[in-house]
């Protein structure tokens, strides 16, 4: 370890989806064991990383941007290291250089791993390193993680994508699918858990394909019923499911395994049958509404959330009505709205019937009505309801002046609440678990002013009082198993500071 005169101060900054968020989490493990710590608000880091994002059209200009920003600051302080890695530098290569010639490393998606050695030999080489492998050198599970949360982890199961969109480049840049072993995944679960953390999102590009590399189709359902038994393991969550791969037996251990939230996001991203073929997504919108009969047959308290894009090539308002058709039909909790963005090297970027803006922004605010009125009527369906909510850091904005605290339900919906009444051990901390009544309902959120019915302390509520976050090793056992390993346990290092 580094002297105290020393150690070296890191930042990272993340842009785009959950997997760049997990990522993230990975190159802090990797940086903490190399001595690094985290720099404080107002301090100047010795290192500042971005991972960045690829999927939108203005995530060049936001990375360009940013890092035009800090030229004064490497200028004046030229030992400061900025390096730029995730999907956006798998694209560009050697252009961010070009474009930005004060970064000192560029590394891609497939080579998370190599960070601190490229730093090390950009400062003993006074010289920019760019590595920008084509294939994954090293599972990410496989390296160390310092966790954003105390109470809630990721859990990547396999990375990349087989699918072929024609508006999504996520494929050319994480590669294909490859899936992690289920005893590995059940073991970095185990380990957070022993950490205390309560619950768990299972990641994937596509997340219910998992299986397809050791050829077992059930065996993402399998995964799901395997999570049950783990003692302390509160809620499982997963995202994001593919339609055409959703099978009956996924819904089956939804309902069935009791740590399994009923919830459910699964991206529509057009209800035209048209432009769902020009997408070359794999499914139809009667497809589709068919698994959320099934799951709402299954689970009637399932929350159900969806993607949506508009304004694709060549998209008439015929194929516009169709998706209002279905939004209507599916009664969504809420949907990530989205305005197609054009990305060099899709081929949806060289369609013809490319729509003017005004005219996307016209049906994008048609779209974002229609779902708003539907999120509302849903949510008041609510009122008077109790719900268990897990206690969250940071979801609130005005909780602070209506001293009111923040959690997320079973279902995944937001609620701010009232930390008061009898049943208030003490105080009521961010992780700690606590049951009260919906009171109140707008579109994106719920309101729940009256005194708690309950209140647990946790283990997770502790390490967030304590100011400590979960740090979880690499990851990696034998053949492919389901159960869970005896020697899960053994791959957590405790909490750190």
């Amino acid at each position: 370890m580094n002297t105290a005169e020393s150690v070296k101060t890191y930042q990272i900054r993340t842009f785009g989806c959950q997997m760049n968020v997990h990522d993230s989490e990975r190159l802090a493990g990797q940086l903490e064991e190399a001595g690094y710590v985290p720099a404080g608000e107002s301090a100047t880091p010795d290192l500042v990383v971005f991972n960045t994002c690829a999927v939108r059209e203005n995530a060049d200009n936001k990375l360009y941007g940013t890092l035009g920003h800090l030229r004064p600051m490497k200028e004046a302080n030229p030992a400061m290291q900025i390096a730029v890695g995730g999907c956006l530098a798998q694209k560009d290569r050697g252009r961010i250089v070009q474009r930005a010639p004060w970064v000192d490393v560029v590394f891609g998606t497939h080579n998370l791993g190599s960070l601190p050695v490229l730093l090390e030999r950009a400062r003993h080489n006074s010289e920019v390193e760019v590595e920008i492998l084509e294939s994954l050198e090293t599972f990410p599970s496989t390296l160390p993680a310092r966790r954003d949360s105390a109470y809630s982890g990721w859990v990547s199961i396999s990375v990349g994508c087989n699918n072929t969109c024609t508006f999504c480049i996520v494929p050319s840049l994480r590669g294909k699918e490859r899936d992690r072993r289920p005893g590995e995944i059940l073991a970095e679960v185990q380990a957070l858990v022993a950490e205390g953390v309560l619950e768990v999102t299972l990641l994937g590009q596509n997340v219910n394909s998992y299986g397809q590399e050791f050829r077992d189709r059930a065996a993402f359902s399998k995964l799901l019923r395997a999570c049950g038994p783990i003692d302390g393991l509160e809620r499982v969550r997963f995202t994001s499911p593919h339609p055409a791969a959703f099978t009956d037996d996924v819904i089956d251990a939804m309902a069935e395994t009791p740590n399994v939230c009923h919830q459910l996001h699964m991206p529509l991203q057009s209800g035209s049958d048209r432009i769902l073929s020009e997408m070359r997504r794999s499914y139809r919108s009667a497809r589709y509404l068919s698994i959320l009969d099934k799951v709402r047959a299954a689970m009637p308290d399932a929350a159900i959330t969806t993607d949506i894009i508009v304004g694709f090539p060549g998209e008439t308002e015929e194929d516009f009505e169709a998706t209002l058709e279905v939004v209507r039909q599916a009664r969504f909790a809420s949907a990530f709205t989205f305005q197609y963005s054009k990305r060099p090297g899709t081929p949806a970027a060289e369609m013809p019937g490319q729509l003017p803006k005004q005219v996307v922004q016209e049906r994008y605010d048609r779209l974002v009505e229609l779902q708003n009125e539907i999120s509302w009527q849903e949510n008041k369906k609510l009122l008077g309801r109790t719900v268990e909510l897990l206690v969250a850091t940071g979801e609130g904005r005005k909780d602070a002046e209506t001293h009111r605290m923040s959690g997320r339900a079973r279902d995944g919906r937001l609620v701010h609440f009232t930390p008061g009444g009898p049943a208030v051990d003490r105080e009521v901390r961010p992780g700690d678990i606590v049951r009260t009544v919906v009171t109140y309902a707008a579109p994106h959120h719920l309101v729940a002013d009256g005194d708690l019915l309950s209140h647990r302390r946790t283990r997770a509520g502790d390490n967030v009082e304590a100011g400590l976050r979960p740090k979880t090793d690499g990851v990696s056992l034998g053949l492919p198993s389901f159960g869970a390993p005896a020697a899960a346990l053994s791959t957590t290092s405790g909490c750190g500071a």
